[in-house]
């Protein structure tokens, strides 16, 4: 793996009166995935959250490029892409609208032709016009995932990302996620699904284990 771009030391995260893991530690370099599993309630949401500054950790340290996260906020965010459990859309705007609202909030200079080849690749061209409101569960999914393509993170923490999708979509989205990982973007990633990833470096986190284990050329099929 290449020089460790994300470190994570120590890490403790308590929800409530629960502790879900402690002494959590690993690292990630460019070109590479990690795949976190585990069953609910063990702290998989929470985890990225974290490390995505949206929740503060009990103990421990995130670091990117060896400084701590806290202290370079500004820095982190501009190679970071979040994609949560909510679709994180206005439903009443168009899709269109939509990725143009996430360009502007970015600070990204993205033209109309470069959304609407978004939505055209996640097989979207047709509800250009349309409110999200109206969509299916799988359609909103795709608009949001088409910020994937509009934004020039280096790193994507994605959690449950192949939710509601279809077939297609699910062989779509890996697509995009392996050429984003071959071009030397980093990738952090939940998932019930079964679905297989082939990448150059890619590492599977179960929590309740202190470290990653790092495979290359190998396949997730785990499933929960």
């Amino acid at each position: 793996m290449d020089k460790a771009l994300l470190e994570i030391r120590e890490l403790e995260c308590v929800r409530g009166d629960k502790q879900l893991f402690k002494g959590l530690s690993f690292s990630l370099g460019a070109g590479s995935l990690l795949h976190v599993h585990g069953p609910n309630g063990s702290g998989k949401t929470t985890l990225l959250r974290a490390i995505a500054g949206l929740v503060l950790q009990e103990s421990g340290e995130i670091c990117w490029n060896g400084e701590q996260i806290g202290k370079q906020k500004d820095e982190f965010n501009r190679e970071l892409l979040y994609l949560g459990h909510h679709y994180g859309l206005k439903f009443e705007l168009t899709g269109y609208e939509n990725l143009k609202v996430f360009a502007n909030l970015s600070g990204s200079d993205i033209s109309e032709h470069e959304v609407e080849a978004a939505l055209m690749r996640f097989g979207l061209a047709h509800c250009v016009e349309l409110p999200v409101k109206v969509l299916s569960q799988g359609q909103k999914r795709r608009v949001a995932l088409a910020r994937l393509l509009l934004q020039s993170s280096k790193l994507w923490i994605l959690d449950e990302p192949f939710v509601a999708l279809d077939a297609a979509a699910v062989e779509l989205l890996l697509d995009v996620i392996k050429a984003h990982v071959a071009a030397g973007g980093m990738v952090i990633l939940t998932t019930h699904q079964e679905v297989a990833v082939e990448v150059g470096a890619l590492q599977h986190l179960h929590l309740g284990q202190a470290q990653p284990t790092q495979t290359r050329q190998t396949a997730m099929a785990e499933q929960y």
